[in-house]
């Protein structure tokens, strides 16, 4: 059974820190594409980052470029957001998702990712 959980959020304070994990189970991760999305209270759901399936290309929000990272370790079968220079407008739920192919869209829409995680909480707050 496909399976993707998120893990790794908190309570950080602006300008902060935080590496977030996406683990992936009953697939092989290798030849799919992930991203990340994020959903603050009473807004849509935003793509935040998505790679590619060898790390190749790699695609990233506007509001987050330059202060987040995407990687994966497919050996390992799970894919890191490193969140740096935290914001509290960063505040949000954030989930990983996969779609059923090996590059990312040119547009970060969560239509195109059909199975996701169940979220892991981000709070940017002093």
């Amino acid at each position: 059974q496909l399976q993707l959980v998120e893990s790794g959020g908190g309570l950080v304070q602006p300008g902060g820190s935080l590496r977030l994990s996406c683990a992936a189970s009953g697939f092989t991760l290798d030849y799919y594409a992930i991203g990340w999305f994020r959903q603050a209270p009473g807004k849509e759901r935003e793509g935040v980052s998505c790679i590619s399936d060898n790390a190749g290309s790699t695609t990233y929000a506007n509001s987050v470029q330059g202060r987040f990272t995407i990687s994966r370790d497919n050996a390992m079968q799970v894919v890191y957001l490193q969140m740096n220079n935290l914001k509290p407008e960063d505040t949000a739920v954030y989930y990983c998702a996969t779609r059923g192919f090996s590059g990312c869209p040119s547009t970060l829409r969560d239509s195109y990712f059909g199975a996701w995680g169940q979220g892991t909480q981000v709070t940017v707050s002093s």
